[in-house]
């Protein structure tokens, strides 16, 4: 069952690379992982641009990743994934993923994380442009 919620996420195609396909003829399981990065900086790109982030000294930091695989992706298929915010905490947040082909999932992902000050590495507050974009 999906919880997507395009006010709190973001939604984007994914394209399969042959670089992408494992001996078995599907998707990696790592490549989902990169997939997720893509889709954090484009849920940033909506409020708070990395580059922005960089700028003011903060970046994201992953705590955890979680993956489950529900059915192979194929080189042919029309991917998307989406992401979206589930929780915004005092200091960690975190987000829920979809890769989907049409209608069917075919792996779900929620990550954890904090934000840090780039020049302490110590942890602050999601930034506000961001909880106010997406605090659920």
């Amino acid at each position: 069952m999906s919880l997507w919620d395009p006010v709190r996420g973001v939604e984007i195609p994914l394209a399969v690379a042959t670089y992408d396909i494992d001996f078995a003829g599907t998707v990696g399981n790592i490549v989902f992982v990169r997939w997720l990065e893509d889709l954090r900086l484009a849920l940033m790109a909506e409020a708070y641009p990395i580059a922005r982030a960089l700028a003011e000294d903060v970046a994201p930091v992953l705590l955890e990743t979680r993956i489950r695989y529900a059915k192979p992706v194929l080189i042919g298929d029309a991917l998307k994934g989406r992401m979206w915010v589930t929780a915004m905490e005092r200091v960690r947040w975190r987000v829920a993923a979809e890769f989907r082909v049409g209608a069917q999932v075919h792996a779900s992902a929620e990550q954890e994380g904090i934000f840090i000050k780039l020049s302490t590495r110590k942890p602050v507050p999601p930034p506000a442009l961001l909880k106010e974009r997406f605090a659920p």
